[in-house]
């Protein structure tokens, strides 16, 4: 089963089978030492750049800041959410500890 993935509105959404689903200017914790020298990026998601699926696992590669020590840039592509049966489920990207992926 195919699912579209992509982004919306200048890369403030990701859109999972025309539907939005992820919003930039959330909070999340990262796990990212090559983006901050934080033990835990508190990284405020400001837009992203591209989106993909690779299984069931949906990342989007995002730029923002770490609002603990200010640094700012690009991490790669953080995971998500999970395709399951054609249904896009969301990962608690406030309360879990994200890491980038290659």
């Amino acid at each position: 089963m195919s699912v579209a993935v992509r982004i919306l509105d200048d890369g403030a959404w990701l859109s999972v089978n025309d539907e939005r689903q992820v919003s930039v200017s959330e909070l999340w914790r990262l796990n990212a030492p090559e983006f901050c020298q934080c033990e835990q990026a508190d990284f405020l998601a400001e837009g992203f750049l591209s989106a993909r699926s690779s299984g069931r696992t949906v990342t989007v590669e995002t730029y923002g800041q770490c609002i603990a020590c200010g640094s700012s840039g690009t991490v790669g592509h953080v995971p998500v959410g999970a395709i399951v049966h054609g249904e896009f489920y969301g990962y608690d990207r406030e309360g879990d500890v994200l890491t980038p992926v290659a």
